[in-house]
C-alpha cells in the first residue's frame, strides 16, 4: 500500500485528505500538536482498513520530523509527503506595522523552515518511491497583497518558492505547491474571527489533490479552483 504523511492533519483540510487517501487503501502518518484530536483522528480514519499511525507533535522539533519519517519507514517507506501544518503569525491578522516579530518567526519556522526540514528527512524515502510526491499548502496571500495577511502570506510566499526549487533539484519527484481557496476552517476563522460568511468545506476540495495524484502533472504551483473546474 502506499504511504503519506500528513502534517496538521488532526481536522480541516489535513484530515480531508487523510480521510479520502485512507479510502483509497493508502497508510498513513498524521502529525499535529494536539494528541488527543489527532489520535480520534487517526481511530476514524483506520474505519476504512488503512493502517494510521498518530504521531503529535510540532513540526518545528527536528526529533518531531524524525519520527514522522521513522513511522513511515516501519509502514513500508513514504510515497507522498503533504506539508499542511500552518501558523498564521497573530490571531487574529494585524497590520505589518503591529506584527510582532516573533509572530513573524513562528510563522517562517512552521511554514517554511519546518517544511524544508521534513523534506530533507523525507527525501531518500521520497526517492526510493519511485512515484514520490510533495504537497506543499499555499494561500493566494502567498502572491496577492491582502491588508493585514502580510506575515502569513511572506512565509508563504517562501514555501512557494522552496517548492519551486525543489521541483526543479529533484526532477524524479513530483513537486506541487496547492492553492485550496477560501475554506472555512480554525485557522480562518482564527484569522478573521469576525468574518462569519459562508466557505466551502475543506473536503469540497480534496477532488483536486486526487486529481494531482491521478495525473501527476508537472512540479509547479496550481489552484484548487483551476484543478476543479478542469475536470
Amino acid at each position: 500500500m502506499p504511504v503519506a504523511i500528513i502534517t496538521g492533519a488532526s481536522k480541516g483540510l489535513g484530515r480531508a485528505l487523510g480521510a479520502a487517501l485512507a479510502e483509497r487503501g493508502w497508510d498513513l502518518v498524521l502529525d499535529a500538536r494536539t494528541a488527543e484530536v489527532l489520535e480520534e483522528t487517526a481511530r476514524a480514519l483506520s474505519g476504512s482498513g488503512a493502517r494510521v499511525t498518530a504521531v503529535p507533535g510540532d513540526v518545528t522539533d527536528a526529533g518531531h520530523r524524525g519520527e514522522l519519517v521513522a513511522a513511515a519507514r516501519r509502514l513500508g517507506g513514504l510515497d507522498l509527503l503533504v506539508h499542511n501544518a500552518s501558523a498564521l503569525g497573530a490571531e487574529p491578522l494585524v497590520r505589518l506595522e503591529e506584527l510582532a516579530l516573533d509572530g513573524l518567526r513562528r510563522a517562517l519556522e512552521v511554514n517554511a523552515v519546518a517544511a524544508l526540514g521534513l523534506v530533507q528527512e523525507a527525501l531518500p524515502l521520497l526517492r526510493e518511491s519511485g512515484v514520490g510526491a510533495l504537497i506543499t499548502i499555499s494561500s493566494d496571500a502567498a502572491a496577492e497583497a491582502y491588508e493585514t495577511w502580510g506575515g502569513y502570506g511572506a512565509s508563504k510566499a517562501a514555501l512557494d518558492h522552496l517548492a519551486a526549487v525543489l521541483g526543479e533539484e529533484e526532477r524524479g519527484l513530483r513537486v506541487w505547491a496547492v492553492d485550496p481557496g477560501d475554506m472555512a476552517t480554525d485557522l480562518y476563522a482564527a484569522a478573521v474571527p469576525d468574518d462569519d460568511g459562508p466557505r466551502p468545506a475543506p473536503r469540497s476540495v480534496v477532488p483536486a489533490f486526487l486529481r494531482l495524484l491521478d495525473e501527476r502533472p508537472a512540479s509547479g504551483r496550481y489552484g484548487a479552483t483551476s484543478l476543479l473546474e478542469q475536470r
